[in-house]
């Protein structure tokens, strides 16, 4: 995606003052001399706490841009950040395999801001490449005889620019160790040999057939021939990938040299989760590895997940329609149950984007533009808050290309900074992320209804709220809904307490009457970049938070 570019004087002047803005409200207080000691304990704390420990871990943010290039959200703008006070959790480009510590740009992007890390005992992580690829990039791999090939062999002999879920195991745990040893990351260890907590975070996009496609594979065809049903083929292919893909983190963890890395490392997969687009149409399965028993195979592949909670430059997916991030991250909830039931330490984050893709045939920010609106970064906060408190993620990894700058998105990173800060400065937040129950709106079902198995036809998938505004019924994909709204709710009859918040993504809207399941009904303001109220059971009092 190339580089948005501000267009006039005046927009660059609005784009100033909206960062501006944004780092007065995120450096509010941030001068005091106590507050780093007490931002590093609540970062480190966070990424220590067990998903069932107390309630949820509250949040913290991350990026998907490293600073690879000038400009970019480099390490030293991450220490920068904590040291004012907010919630960051360390991220570094994760060395290549042939990486060395005596390259000047490699050791400079490093040394600074790891040492820092190191002495304030935070937790890191890296973002990397899939580290499968080499299976396919490195020749060493690819020409390997069809029998030994970790790619998906075609019925001539030729391996295709794809991994296999049958291939060769062993070369997946060499890939594996060839990446955690790295001359730069080895001594990377030895900067900081015990760290709380390191995060692997893989982009995980390599080419793989999908298990409609499995038979096309010399590698499965020699194992159990054709004409396979579809029980057994989504079966099978889930089995295979989760023995090579744990395979290769085992190996991963195996070639760390320090006892802490070993100990707490963390490998995560972008997308590593269930679909978002679960039930929108009748061929889904064909795209998600569901199996009766199991909804998604990822938690058993992966030590966590990043999903996307984007709107797509490639489709008609917007914010403020029912084919949205919010309407379809609903069905993240479940599934988060059933990952936690296969994996209780399974880390759940997600990744946000907001779809302005300059050149994109469906480039969100030009598309709004000829509908007369402005996407801006108040609009992007009140979109992303809304999944925050949907799914209460462990870290907001928002994405940008690695060749974008501060000067370009800074002012839309500092929303979700705001965001997650927020979570912290305030008790009655704090105390919904950690014990909140999300409260499903049973009067309606979720609007993707396609091919739901049995097992998942009565599990709460749709909690959006009834307003005041909202459009007649039945809605299409494309109608738009004026406010998105979701409670989560604490306590026991007759003395509950619940926090509702709202976002309206084209305007502030005031007096809109909100239906609370087993309350009633409540009028409330609500702004383009979120609000929050809690309301009391007793006494039936709502307060503005």
């Amino acid at each position: 995606m190339n580089q948005i570019r501000l267009q006039g004087l005046n927009a660059h002047v609005r784009r100033l003052m909206i960062v501006m803005s944004l780092s007065l409200l995120l450096n509010n207080g941030a001068a005091r001399a106590q507050s780093q000691p007490a931002v590093v304990r609540e970062i480190r704390d966070e990424a220590l706490r067990k998903n069932n420990s107390g309630g949820r871990p509250l949040p913290l943010a991350g990026h998907w841009n490293a600073g690879d290039y000038p400009d970019g959200f480099d390490p030293d703008y991450q220490m920068t950040m904590i040291e004012r006070g907010h919630h960051l959790l360390p991220w570094f480009g994760q060395p290549s395999p042939d990486s060395v510590p005596g390259n000047p740009p490699q050791s400079r992007y490093f040394e600074r801001a790891f040492k820092r890390a190191a002495a304030l005992k935070l937790p890191i992580s890296f973002l990397s490449t899939q580290w499968e690829r080499l299976l396919t990039d490195d020749p060493a791999f690819f020409n390997l005889p069809a029998d030994e090939n970790p790619n998906v062999i075609n019925f001539i002999g030729q391996p295709q620019r794809m991994v296999s879920p049958f291939g060769p195991v062993a070369s997946w745990r060499e890939v594996g160790r060839k990446w955690i040893t790295s001359p730069m990351l080895s001594r990377l260890e030895e900067w900081y040999p015990e760290p709380p907590r390191v995060l692997f975070v893989s982009n995980n996009e390599h080419p793989k057939p999908e298990w409609g496609q499995i038979e096309m594979d010399l590698h499965f065809v020699k194992l159990y021939g054709t004409g396979r049903d579809r029980e057994f083929l989504r079966q099978t292919v889930s089995e295979g990938w989760i023995e090579r893909y744990r395979a290769m983190q085992v190996a991963m963890v195996d070639g760390m040299k320090q006892k802490a890395w070993k100990a707490n490392s963390v490998l995560i997969g972008y997308n590593a989760f269930g679909v978002p687009f679960f039930g929108r149409s009748a061929n889904w399965p064909g795209y998600s590895l569901t199996v009766p028993g199991r909804v998604d195979a990822n938690p058993l592949m992966w030590d966590g997940g990043s999903p996307s909670y984007y709107v797509w430059e490639t489709d008609d997916s917007t914010d403020y329609t029912v084919y949205s991030p919010q309407i379809e991250a609903m069905n993240y909830v479940f599934m988060q149950q059933d990952a936690w039931q296969a994996n209780p330490d399974f880390w759940f984050e997600f990744s946000v984007w907001d779809g302005r893709s300059p050149g994109a045939p469906k480039d969100k920010a030009k598309i709004y533009a000829s509908r007369g609106q402005t996407f801006t970064p108040e609009r992007y906060g009140g979109f992303v808050q809304f999944g925050m408190w949907l799914l209460r993620p462990r870290v907001v990894r928002e994405f940008r290309p690695g060749n974008d700058t501060k000067a370009n998105s800074e002012a839309y990173f500092l929303p979700i900074v705001a965001a997650v800060d927020r979570v912290y400065a305030n008790q009655v937040l704090k105390s919904f992320w950690r014990s909140g129950t999300l409260v499903p709106n049973r009067a309606h079902q979720h609007p993707y209804q396609s091919n739901i198995p049995t097992a998942y036809q009565k599990v709460d998938r749709w909690f959006l709220l009834e307003t005041s505004l909202d459009p007649p019924r039945p809605w299409t994909q494309s109608t738009a809904l004026p406010v998105f709204s979701l409670a989560l709710v604490q306590g026991k009859k007759p003395a509950r307490q619940w926090l509702l918040y709202a976002h309206s993504p084209l305007a502030a809207r005031k007096g809109v009457a909100i239906t609370l399941p087993d309350y009633g009904v409540i009028k409330i303001d609500v702004n383009v970049g979120g609000s929050f109220y809690l309301v009391n059971e007793k006494g039936n009092k709502v307060k503005m938070i």
